[in-house]
Parts: structure tokens; C-alpha cells; sequence
């Protein structure tokens, strides 16, 4: 697996985390489950299978401890689940997930049974959890329905702090970004001492954006790929290489209130932008934030908790160094999805290049002059 620090490429000025992922912010946890399997021609139902699942738990118990949160949408052409109630209350009560645009009524109906499962007879139970998904049908049998409850749990037993594996795992294993194979990425990014010292962590799923526009630290990548490396090929004639999406899941340490996390989560649209990203019109570009620094309601919705609570808030005077810091690992994330993501050969032999590691430092190298 390879990732942006590795071939010597920085984005942005913030310093990164101890792992650069979104598990830098303490109590965040990640698990992927991944499914690939079968080669040749597409047979709906048996393969070529490249999909799966990928599980974020925000903290233990979130069902107990809800967590501020806010979502924002750059386009609308996605889907993540129970965000009207995430808009209502203003806050996170669930796990997270990501796969395949098809696959979200089993990974959301899964997350459910485990914390009833948990719960054991627990009758007053109500959850609205988070699904977000991306298109695989590509590279994936996306209408074989291989996602099974048995993988969402496999993800969340193998949900674990530190490092995360990125590229084509979990649900971004069939994905495909700005004309290359893409997937799961993750940064994050460190604000200054004196701005509190707090940690911003991000996660995509990234499958979105045209080869063209690609952009890394502002130089054009993009455009030398397009006269150096062999046509994007094409899917569908109805379709554009733009229609794809991304989901970008923003965590922070920063005491937050759901007003500041939906003014973060805008912030992370912005580092889909750097990377050439436009929000086009066959695209579901979708973010959501959420904010580890208060219990949003202490004693969770149990009845006998207190009748009122008191918080912790940054003050919006200091909250600039979290949105330098949202669109940085944003950009990040996206990078690091794309160069972990090799080369992968999909259902009737379609192929999504991996973008070529040499060509991104050389261009890189030769805007900065070395």
C-alpha cells in the first residue's frame, strides 16, 4: 500500500497525525471487509465479484453517547442513510458505513441487528444509522447483491484504531477515481498548539471525478496524464467519466456544536475541489462531520438522564484552523485512495488503471522546479 508520504509528496502545510487517518482522533475506529472474487464475462448473481463493506465506529456506544454531527451536500446524486435525523437533532447516534450504491438496505438493516443483538430484548430500541454509498458497477457484479449481513459484522469485530488499510478494500473495492482505480483513503491533519491543538481526521470513498481535471497541489496533473497515457475507457456511452461519487466522513477532537460541524463538513468540499472534483451533475458528493469533544446528550436517550447538560465550545473566532485542516486531509485522503488503489481488472475484463506512481512525482517534480 502506498500513500502520498511515501513517494515524498505533502499536501497542504498542516503536520499529519501519528498514523495520517482518520483513527487519530482518539476513540475513532476503522474496519473494512473485502470481497473479490471470479474473472470473465459478468453473470449476474455469481460475478466477477469486487465490492464489500467498510465500518467506522465513531467511539463505543454511540447509541448511548451520541455525538454532535452535520452533514453537507456538494451533489445530491448519492445516498447516506438517516440524515434527517442527523439534521433534526443535530447528532451522530450510530456506526457508519460504506459500500456499493446497491448494497445499503442490507449494511444499514445489519447495523441495526448487531446493536440489537447487543441490546439482547430490548424492545424501546431506535436507530436511523448512517450508510453512505458509491457505484461499483464497473468493475463489481453490483446487481448480484453480494454484500451479506455476515460481512458488515466481520467489519465491525474488525474495526481497530491505527493505521487503516486503504485503496480497493471494503466498500471502495470497486471503486474508480479521475480515471484511475480509487477507493478507501484516510488523513488527517494537526491545528497548532496555540488553536488548540486538536486532530482532524478524515475517510473517502472515493469514486468520482474526470482524469482531465485532476489536480495535485495545484499543479495539472491531469492534463499530462490525458496526453501521455492511453483514452479513459468507457463504461457506458450514456456516461460520462465525471459520474461517479465520493463520501467523505470528517471526525475532530474539537468541541464542536452541530452548527460548526456542518461549517466543517462545507470546508472538506473544498478539498474535493483542489483535487479537481466539481460536484457534477451525475455525481453524489455527500460529507458528514461529527465531533468527538461533548457527549451531545449525556446519558443518551435513556429517560432518567438530566434534565439539562452542559458542553464544551470552540469559539467560532478559532474554528479557521480546523477548516485549513478539513480541506488538507480531505485532498489527502483522496490522494492516498487513488495511489494505494493498483491496477484491478472487473467484471468482462474491464480494466481501471492504477495511476501511475512515476509520471504523478516526475509532474509533480518538474512544476516545483527540481
Amino acid at each position: 500500500m502506498t500513500r502520498a508520504s511515501e513517494l515524498g509528496i505533502v499536501v497542504g502545510e498542516l503536520p499529519a497525525g501519528p498514523n495520517d487517518a482518520i483513527t487519530d482522533v482518539a476513540g475513532v475506529r476503522v474496519g473494512h471487509t473485502t470481497l473479490i472474487s471470479g474473472d470473465g464475462p459478468l453473470r449476474v448473481g455469481e460475478g466477477p465479484v469486487r465490492t464489500g463493506v467498510t465500518v467506522v465506529i465513531p467511539r463505543e456506544e454511540p447509541w448511548h453517547r451520541p455525538l454532535f454531527a452535520a452533514p453537507f451536500r456538494l451533489n445530491g446524486n448519492g445516498e447516506l442513510t438517516g440524515l434527517e435525523w442527523v439534521r433534526e437533532s443535530g447528532t451522530l447516534t450510530s456506526y457508519l458505513a460504506l459500500t456499493n450504491t446497491h448494497s445499503v438496505g442490507v449494511v444499514r438493516d445489519a447495523l441495526i441487528a448487531d446493536e440489537a443483538r447487543r441490546r439482547g430484548g430490548d424492545r424501546a430500541f431506535f436507530s436511523l444509522p448512517v450508510v453512505g454509498e458509491t457505484w461499483d458497477g464497473v468493475l463489481n457484479d453490483i446487481n448480484g447483491f453480494h454484500v451479506r449481513p455476515e460481512h458488515v459484522r466481520a467489519a465491525i469485530e474488525a474495526a481497530s484504531g491505527g493505521r487503516v488499510e486503504e485503496g480497493s478494500v471494503g466498500g471502495g473495492t470497486g471503486m474508480m477515481a479521475h480515471g484511475f482505480k480509487g477507493g478507501i483513503g484516510t488523513a488527517s491533519r494537526l491545528v497548532p498548539a496555540e488553536s488548540g491543538g486538536y486532530t482532524v481526521g478524515v475517510l473517502v470513498q472515493a469514486n468520482h471525478g474526470s482524469r482531465a481535471r485532476l489536480r495535485v497541489n495545484g499543479v495539472p496533473v491531469g492534463e499530462r496524464f490525458e496526453r501521455e497515457l492511453p483514452p479513459v475507457e468507457r463504461f457506458f456511452d450514456r456516461m460520462s467519466e465525471e459520474e461517479g461519487s465520493i463520501i467523505v466522513l470528517v471526525a475532530t477532537d474539537a468541541p464542536l456544536l452541530p452548527t460548526q460541524c456542518a461549517r466543517l463538513a462545507k470546508r472538506a468540499a473544498l478539498g474535493i475541489g483542489r483535487m479537481g472534483g466539481a460536484g457534477e451533475n451525475g455525481s453524489g458528493d455527500l460529507v458528514l462531520c461529527f465531533s468527538t469533544g461533548n457527549d451531545a446528550v449525556p446519558g443518551g436517550f435513556d429517560r432518567g438522564s438530566a434534565l439539562t447538560s452542559t458542553v464544551e465550545v470552540l469559539a467560532n473566532e478559532h474554528i479557521d484552523p480546523l477548516f485549513y485542516a478539513a480541506i488538507e486531509a480531505t485532498e489527502a485522503a483522496i490522494l492516498n485512495a487513488m495511489l494505494a488503489s493498483p491496477t484491478m481488472v472487473g467484471a468482462s475484463g474491464f480494466t481501471a488503471p492504477g495511476i501511475p506512481h512515476e509520471l504523478l512525482v516526475t509532474a509533480l517534480a518538474e512544476a516545483a522546479g527540481r
